[in-house]
């Protein structure tokens, strides 16, 4: 964002963006911010899905096996992180290719690269959502063990 001008990056907005915006925000990061993003921040967000994805499965699993819902149909729960990450991952390498064709991007790639940007921003929501709402029924579920032990 440094080069920016104060212009969110692609991946920060969650709401999506148009080719207006991918262009202006292109434009204000020049050369020397476009190479930034290139080769410094997008190889660094391509660690970040995989390990997002492998820990929030996990740790939706494990909030599933402890309230007793893991064989359920419940389970497909732990995919949403799965979504989230693969989508992210479709979104860096539309990044990377409008980086690379710049100023010759497409249409096409720019509109595709927005829906997985909105995608992997819905399945993030939806995954913390997740983890909340089952970390709140683990939690429930722990004070009705502890006042039926106490009775």
């Amino acid at each position: 964002m440094h080069f920016s001008n104060g212009m969110n990056l692609l991946d920060m907005m969650p709401l999506g963006y148009n080719s207006d915006y991918i262009n202006s925000l292109f434009e204000a990061l020049g050369k020397e911010g476009q190479d930034a993003y290139l080769y410094y921040q997008l190889p660094l967000d391509m660690f970040y899905p995989l390990f997002y994805t492998i820990s929030f499965s996990l740790l939706i699993a494990y909030f599933l096996k402890k309230i007793k819902q893991f064989n359920s149909a419940f389970f497909f729960l732990c995919l949403i992180p799965i979504i989230a990450g693969i989508t992210d991952y479709f979104e860096n390498i539309g990044i990377i290719t409008m980086l690379s064709t710049y100023p010759n991007m497409s249409e096409t790639l720019m509109a595709t690269t927005n829906v997985f940007t909105i995608i992997k921003s819905m399945t993030v929501s939806v995954t913390f959502i997740t983890m909340i709402i089952l970390f709140i029924i683990f939690g429930k579920n722990i004070l009705n063990q502890r006042k039926t032990i106490g009775k």
